[in-house]
């Protein structure tokens, strides 16, 4: 009796090993798939973009298109329309890209300017204070139109506290200015700058703000160890430094 007692508990072990063995590799198998599909989601998004000759990062992208997505998750999205502007890069290359994610195409991929106290060729200081006259990174989303002193502008709402919120009391808006230019920047070195607006060529100003006013989403990026790690939007998963998302 002892022996058979001591057999059968025996049996229940191994079934019990095995059952805790299953769900455990159930449980790794599907862990492994989410993030293998987060990561391909967004692998396949910039894939499908056609980009031409001059290919964002894609590291940027990725913060980018976290942030445009949880905005529209919270309904603060209008156009499927996504901006992003490169600050690691010279002023001097064609660092703003304005894509359509619906038809997965690059509408625009022109010249940029930062604030003039951001830096000379290359923005390296940013600021949410007035008459700082400083570029403000993170997301923004597009407001309407109006003609102020630089002719046709378009509003633009900072939407992360602390970062780039004032940027409707700065006055910070899109808007064509001629020192945006690769005429200026062979004459200069750099192409101008303004005070903390992301300034565009005046050729092209009008179809921009035609494109992305009232509902878009601006990011304005720069590998930043202050603002990745204060910014609620960008993607904690693929950047460690955003603690707060």
């Amino acid at each position: 009796m002892k022996k058979l007692l001591s057999l059968l508990l025996f049996v229940n072990i191994l079934i019990f090993a095995s059952s805790s063995h299953t769900l455990n590799e159930d449980s790794a198998t599907n862990s492994s798939s989410d993030i293998s599909d987060n990561d391909i989601n967004k692998q396949s998004v910039f894939e499908s973009i056609n980009f031409g000759t001059n290919v964002p990062s894609k590291k940027m992208f990725d913060l980018a298109y976290a942030g445009y997505t949880k905005l529209k998750e919270q309904g603060k999205i209008k156009k499927e329309i996504l901006s992003i502007v490169d600050f690691e890069q010279s002023s001097n290359n064609k660092r703003l890209w304005i894509i359509d994610l619906k038809n997965k195409k690059v509408l625009f991929n022109t010249l940029v300017a930062h604030g003039r106290n951001s830096g000379n060729e290359f923005a390296t200081s940013f600021s949410n204070v007035n008459s700082s006259y400083k570029s403000s990174l993170g997301f923004y989303i597009t407001g309407g139109t109006y003609t102020g002193k630089h002719g046709n502008s378009l509003k633009l709402y900072g939407v992360e506290k602390n970062i780039n919120d004032a940027a409707y009391e700065r006055a910070i808006v899109i808007h064509g200015a001629d020192y945006v230019s690769s005429k200026f920047a062979q004459a200069y070195g750099r192409i101008g700058r303004s005070l903390g607006c992301p300034a565009v060529p005046v050729e092209l100003a009008d179809d921009i703000i035609a494109d992305i006013a009232n509902g878009s989403c601006l990011f304005l990026y720069k590998n930043d160890t202050k603002y990745l790690s204060a910014s609620q939007y960008v993607d904690s998963k693929n950047n460690p430094l955003a603690t707060n998302y």
